[in-house]
């Protein structure tokens, strides 16, 4: 059985949904935390729909935020715990996407995920797992689960753009690489851009380069 996800909107800026963005947000933040870039975005994204969605567990370390699966070296989970509320919420966002793309009267390939951190792993897993391909998944400081799986699960390849600060104190600037790297083996056209000086965060020229390949990744999907 799958939980309801409490999502946010942000209608287009022409009132025509030709396509969506959906914000995954990191661990111990709310889906708030990325709908803000729906701000900047939206001036160069008029015909798109903006969905931020908050994680469907109340977070262990911050209550006030929220949490896609808990971290046992952070929070001091039980890993089989862990492992088990991983697989739930891979459930409980497929089932929102079904039925987002259903509501919306979208297809696969008109919608984009922007992931930040924990966001970006859901995003990454359940992507790569999809009966077609999205327009394009966007990874901010995160990391790509269980690489060791993708080759025997992997039903779609999106097209995936990755980006890390080099000063990332909470997930190793290495983890873009160690992404990357499975993927592009798995045949996935991958872009990796560094956020130089960047903490855990999502920088202004990171934004851009977000957003370059956003727009570029939608207009192909519409040939």
């Amino acid at each position: 059985m799958t939980r309801e996800l409490t999502v946010a909107r942000r209608e287009p800026k022409s009132g025509n949904v030709a396509s969506a963005v959906v914000f995954l947000h990191g661990y111990g933040a709310n889906g708030a935390d990325l709908m803000g870039l729906a701000d900047p975005l939206a001036e160069h994204m008029p015909d798109t729909l903006f969905l931020a969605v908050d994680a469907p567990e109340t977070c262990v370390n911050n209550p006030m935020g929220y949490q896609w699966f808990p971290i046992p070296h952070m929070d001091g989970s039980d890993p089989q715990a862990a492992g088990a509320s991983f697989a739930q919420s891979v459930d409980d966002l497929n089932a929102f996407l079904d039925h987002m793309l259903l509501q919306e009267r979208l297809e696969h390939k008109q919608v984009i995920l922007l992931g930040f951190s924990q966001g970006t792993m859901m995003s990454l897993h359940v992507a790569a797992r999809r009966s077609a391909p999205f327009a394009g998944v966007v990874g901010f400081s995160g990391r790509l689960l269980q690489p060791e799986r993708l080759a025997a699960e992997v039903t779609s390849k999106p097209p995936v753009m990755l980006l890390h600060g080099d000063r990332d104190p909470v997930v190793p600037y290495e983890s873009m690489q160690e992404a990357a790297e499975p993927l592009a083996d798995n045949d996935f056209d991958v872009y990796t851009h560094t956020m130089a000086g960047a903490p855990h965060t999502i920088s202004p020229d990171g934004l851009q380069q977000a957003y370059a390949f956003m727009a570029d990744a939608l207009r192909k999907a519409a040939i």
